[in-house]
């Protein structure tokens, strides 16, 4: 099953990073082959919709199940319409958390987004 990480770094050692549209690097891995690809999040430096634009990018890996620390309300629906399951509440390595998952030890996030809107570091819209 192909597993898509909000990441720190690139690999397998990577710390999972607490933000979901703002993290540095998406870590795909293989859950059975524990291949691993890494790709670069574009959206983390972007004004707005960072949330929405990496929920794009993971949903076009292919990936069924996205695990992160936290995710904001527009990113949870956008991945959440595009039928990939998202578990939040994750931290550690990877490699740690791929374990843990093969081990049952997650489950899917509820029905709602775990952090506010801008909670990612968006640019305040000032009226």
């Amino acid at each position: 099953m192909r597993i898509v990480f909000s990441a720190v770094s690139g690999g397998l050692d990577a710390q999972v990073d607490p933000r979901f549209g703002r993290c540095p690097y998406f870590v795909i891995v293989e859950s059975d082959t524990m291949d691993v690809e890494t790709i670069s999040n574009t959206s983390q430096f972007t004004q707005s919709g960072a949330g929405i634009r990496a929920a794009q990018t993971v949903t076009n890996t292919g990936a069924k199940i996205v695990l992160t620390g936290n995710v904001g309300p527009n990113a949870y629906q956008a991945v959440s319409t595009a039928g990939v399951q998202m578990i939040t509440g994750v931290s550690g390595t990877v490699r740690e958390v791929v374990e843990m998952f093969k081990n049952g030890q997650f489950r899917q996030t509820a029905t709602a987004p775990t952090a506010p809107l801008g909670f990612g570091g968006e640019a305040p819209v000032w009226v």
